[in-house]
Parts: C-alpha cells; sequence; structure tokens
C-alpha cells in the first residue's frame, strides 16, 4: 500500500511539472477593412505564375534550386533534426563497453618479475524520467524541429518575392530608360527647330542654349537609370546563386505582365495561412516544454547503474575464461542547495514564455495589417495607373501643340520647356507605377502566406 502511494504521489508530482502552453489574445475580425475584388482567384501554392511570365517562372525556379538562403535553410532543419534524434537519446538507457590488456615486466636483484592483466566490462545506466524533465526535453526539440521547418518555409516565401521584385525592377528600369531614350530624341528634335528659327532671326540665342541644356539634362538622366538597371540585374543574379558577370534577362519592360487579382479570404484564416505565424506558435510550445523541463530540475533524479565484466590474470586472457563480476546499483540525487540558481532558471523559463506569447501575439498583428497595407494599395494604385495614364496622354498632348504654336511664333521657348519637363515626368511617373502595382501584389500573395500550407 505504501508503494502504492509512493508512485502516486510521484506522478502526480509530475505532472506537475507541465502546464498549459498560453495563446495570445487576439480577435480577428470578421472581415477586412479593403473590399476584396470581385471574382478574384484564392491564392495557390504557384502563385507567381499569375502574372504570365515565362520567365519569371525559370528564375524562381533557379532561386528554389541555387539560392544559398536556401540552401542555408535547410541546413538548419537538418540540425534541428538531428537535435530532435539528441533529445530522444534520453529516453533509452546508455549502454558502454571497455577493454584492456597490459604487461608489466621488472627487474628486482636480478630476479625479473612479469604481471598480466585482462578484463572487460559492460556497463549500462538509465535515469527513470518520473517528472518528464527528459520526455520535455523531447517535446521541445521537435517544437524548435517544427519552427525551424516553418522558417525554411517562410524563407522561401521572402525568396521568391525578392526575386519578383527583383525582376520587376529590372524590366520598369528599362521602360524607363526606353522613355528617357524617347525624351532625348524630343529634345534633341525641339532643339531643331529652335536652331532653324535662330538661323532665321526669329529668336535669340538664348532660347538655343536653354534647348541645349534641356537635350544633355535628358541625356544625364539616362546614366544613373543604367546604373541602377546593371545593380538590380546583379541583386537579381546573387538572389538565384548565379555570379552577376553573363547574368541577363530577357524581357524589356512591363507591358507584357498581368496584374493578377487576388481574393483574401477572411482574417481568420490567415493564422493557418502564413509559416511565419506556425513558427511563431511552434517556438511557444517549445518554450513552454522548456518551462516543464526547469520545474522537473527542482526534483529529485533516480538513476540507475548496472555493470557486468570478466577479469583475467593472463594477457588477452579473458577471451579463453576468467572470473567473472556483475553489479547492480540506483541512486537517488535531490538538489538542496545551489544559491537559487534551478528556480531562477525556472523563472527564466517563465519569463520566456510569456515574452513569446506577446511575440506570436505581435506576429499576428502585423499579418493582419500587412495584408490590410496591401489591400489598400492594390485599390489606390490601380486607381493611380489609370489617372497617371492619363496624365501622360494629356502631357503629350500639350507638348504637341507647344511646339506648334512655338513654330508659329504664338509662344515662347519657356512654354515648351515647360511641356517638355511634365511629359518626361508624367512618363516616368507612370512606368513606377506600373512597377508599383506589381510589387503591390507579391506583397498581398506574401501577406497571405502564398498559398503556404502546414
Amino acid at each position: 500500500m505504501k508503494k502504492a502511494f509512493l508512485i502516486f504521489t510521484l506522478i502526480t508530482t509530475g505532472c506537475a511539472t507541465t502546464s498549459p502552453v498560453l495563446e495570445p489574445q487576439v480577435t480577428a475580425a470578421p472581415g477586412w477593412n479593403e473590399a476584396s475584388t470581385a471574382g478574384a482567384a484564392a491564392v495557390s501554392a504557384d502563385w507567381w505564375h499569375a502574372f504570365g511570365s515565362t520567365e519569371l517562372q525559370g528564375l524562381v525556379d533557379a532561386a528554389l534550386a541555387g539560392s544559398p538562403d536556401m540552401a542555408i535553410a535547410v541546413e538548419r532543419v537538418r540540425q534541428a533534426d538531428a537535435q530532435v534524434r539528441v533529445a530522444g537519446a534520453s529516453l533509452f538507457p546508455q549502454l558502454d563497453v571497455a577493454a584492456s590488456s597490459s604487461a608489466r615486466a621488472s627487474h628486482d636483484q636480478g630476479v625479473t618479475s612479469k604481471t598480466e592483466n585482462s578484463g572487460a566490462t559492460l556497463s549500462a545506466s538509465y535515469e527513470l524520467d518520473l517528472w518528464g524533465r527528459n520526455a520535455a526535453g523531447v517535446r521541445g526539440a521537435e517544437a524548435a524541429l517544427r519552427a525551424t521547418a516553418f522558417d525554411r518555409d517562410t524563407a522561401r516565401l521572402t525568396l521568391i518575392a525578392g526575386v519578383a521584385n527583383a525582376y520587376f525592377e529590372v524590366l520598369s528600369l528599362r521602360g524607363r530608360l526606353s522613355n528617357a531614350t524617347e525624351n532625348v530624341a524630343i529634345a534633341e528634335r525641339v532643339l531643331a527647330l529652335v536652331q532653324a528659327r535662330a538661323r532665321n532671326g526669329a529668336v535669340s540665342p538664348l532660347d538655343v542654349a536653354r534647348q541645349e541644356a534641356a537635350v544633355l539634362s535628358q541625356r544625364a538622366a539616362l546614366l544613373p537609370l543604367e546604373q541602377q538597371e546593371r545593380q538590380t540585374l546583379a541583386a537579381l543574379a546573387v538572389l538565384i546563386g548565379r555570379v552577376p558577370e553573363g547574368f541577363d534577362v530577357q524581357a524589356r519592360g512591363l507591358a507584357e505582365l498581368a496584374v493578377p487579382s487576388v481574393s483574401p479570404g477572411l482574417p481568420a484564416d490567415l493564422l493557418v495561412r502564413r509559416p511565419d505565424l506556425a513558427a511563431a506558435e511552434a517556438q511557444l510550445v517549445s518554450s513552454n516544454a522548456d518551462l516543464a523541463a526547469a520545474r522537473a530540475a527542482l526534483l529529485p533524479s533516480i538513476q540507475l547503474t548496472g555493470s557486468a565484466g570478466i577479469a583475467s590474470g593472463a594477457l588477452l586472457g579473458f577471451l579463453s575464461g576468467g572470473t567473472a563480476t556483475a553489479a547492480l546499483a540506483a541512486s537517488v540525487l535531490q538538489p538542496i542547495f545551489d544559491g537559487g540558481r534551478l528556480k531562477g532558471q525556472v523563472s527564466i523559463a517563465e519569463s520566456r514564455e510569456r515574452e513569446l506569447v506577446e511575440t506570436y501575439r505581435k506576429a499576428i498583428l502585423a499579418a493582419f495589417a500587412d495584408v490590410e497595407s496591401a489591400l489598400a494599395a492594390a485599390t489606390r494604385l490601380q486607381q493611380r495607373e489609370v489617372l497617371q495614364t492619363q496624365v501622360e496622354e494629356r502631357a503629350r498632348e500639350a507638348l504637341r501643340l507647344a511646339e506648334i504654336r512655338y513654330r508659329e511664333g504664338a509662344d515662347d521657348l519657356l512654354s515648351v520647356l515647360d511641356a517638355q519637363r511634365t511629359l518626361f515626368d508624367a512618363q516616368d511617373q507612370l512606368a513606377q507605377v506600373r512597377r508599383d502595382r506589381l510589387d503591390g501584389a507579391v506583397a498581398l500573395f506574401k501577406a497571405l502566406g502564398g498559398g503556404w500550407q502546414a
């Protein structure tokens, strides 16, 4: 009866070391502030195909196969998997075998004596996991493995988004370079008109100097765009694991790309659609297991040991027979005084769990904000592109009329210069808005988890 009561006490005390995993207090809203687009498609696992670029698809495939970031993330998962096996080993007995053989000769007063010894020992040790400390270590390692795997999935999503953004940036810069080259041609055309009028005495050399400055300014605008294009290409090459030398993409602009329409679903669904949130949850579970292990360390540990061996007085004699020995022992270790070290570790583990609860809650709030920001950007950027297209059309017409009036002497050169600047700015703004729309679509795909599933 006493033994049964002791066992019951040990089991109930061991259960007291565990506690439920804390949960963040976040209430999901019934819907997003921004209305979703009617008829939009849900996010698929290969969401980058929705942009309609086979070249982008090839770049993403190359990045997933050759990116150093992905290789690093994969190795971290392997390390975490190995750590699970290390932690699981504590649940099993440890067996060791040792063998030795020696010979010794001594010489004393002309008499030589020789001593030989041989022996082999098999030893075993096992810690009874009454309080669940070792089991908690395994649970913590398994949760850490899941968190590392989710981090790998987050790195994959971030890599794909980075490749898409860099690709769009290269094409946008090429489009802006094309516009800038066209602007140089327009400025040179106006310069020829001004020079012709100056030769006829209709305008002063001041107008020629002003337009020559405009031409030089447009030529100078090409250089930073060319520099940015080369730098972005180099960054894209590194993303996919290639050296920048000789790397290039074929597309010349954004005109052939589609801007996909995405359905965001419900806010509550987001909690199971993002790998970073799953990683935060797994880290919280791991910290809860660490807390259980820290509490169990306050309780006694029971160690069972056993050994069996054979010894002989002859060199390598245990192979043919000798004296056999066997031993079995049990030991109990109860911490009495450690200066508060173990209790301090429990307090650290408790605080760590509370910290990770808040980290998880912050990640959830940030995820909701990411989607809201991406939805707001998608709606406004679409409207901006429509308006900016109209601005570019009107600016082009204004320049055409300004050139006619200048040729006929109805206006001075300042009107033409102003119309040129307006058109050039409108073209550049339109190219950047189109790139922003594509980047906004990538941000929305990423904010919604990129079709990820646990």
